[in-house]
């Protein structure tokens, strides 16, 4: 499991970091900046970030596409409207943060942190995500639709309206999940982990997917 610090000051890039003041930039490359409490709008496609903490920040309708964050943190983060299309994330942490509407697909996502999020209207479709964990967040009409996810984990998450239809998945471990809200059924399943209790959960889906009525009586 990637780690993931809790605190700014736990960053081992803590005391190297910068206040950063001012609109993000495309193509523009931000090292060791501190973004805190700042609102962007606008296009910054192509924007590097490379150990960077982004505390309190939001973005309205903001243009991410290919841009690359390396080594960053993000924390009390409230993204909306935001596009990440084909977007390279590595060795980062996102917590208590909130990310709708956002179009991510064709994202790679390496050693990746979520914690205590919410990701609502997130659309994933083709997005590889390897090494990547979603502890204690709420994933509610995520499209991983044709993604590719390895060694990916959901503990204490709640998965609603999460699609993984046309998904490649090679250890992904979904015992943690509070719950599995899966409208496409055991369809994209295949390489999953999944509980005995979530199995009887989706027992109803599995006998509609393979064609089976069942009768007591």
């Amino acid at each position: 499991m990637p780690a993931a610090p809790d605190q700014l000051a736990d960053l081992p890039y803590a005391h190297l970091l910068q206040p950063h003041a001012g609109p993000l930039r495309p193509d523009e490359s931000y090292d060791t900046a501190h973004f805190d409490g700042l609102a962007f709008e606008g296009r910054a496609n192509g924007a590097s970030f490379l150990e960077c903490a982004l505390t309190g920040v939001e973005l309205q309708q903001t243009k991410l596409r290919q841009a690359r964050f390396n080594e960053v943190w993000v924390h009390g983060a409230r993204w909306v409207a935001v596009e990440l299309a084909e977007s390279d994330w590595q060795d980062s942490a996102v917590l208590a943060s909130v990310f709708a509407g956002i179009s991510g697909y064709g994202a790679a996502l390496r050693r990746v942190v979520f914690r205590q999020c919410k990701l609502e209207a997130v659309n994933l479709r083709g997005a590889l995500l390897r090494e990547v964990v979603f502890e204690d967040c709420l994933l509610r009409d995520v499209d991983f639709g044709g993604a590719k996810l390895t060694d990916v984990s959901v503990p204490g998450s709640t998965l609603e309206e999460v699609r993984l239809n046309g998904a490649t998945l090679k250890n992904v471990d979904l015992r943690g999940a509070v719950r599995l809200g899966l409208p496409d059924g055991p369809q994209g399943l295949r390489g999953a982990t999944i509980g005995t209790g979530q199995l009887f959960e989706l027992a109803p889906q599995f006998a509609q997917a393979l064609g089976i009525t069942v009768k007591d009586s």
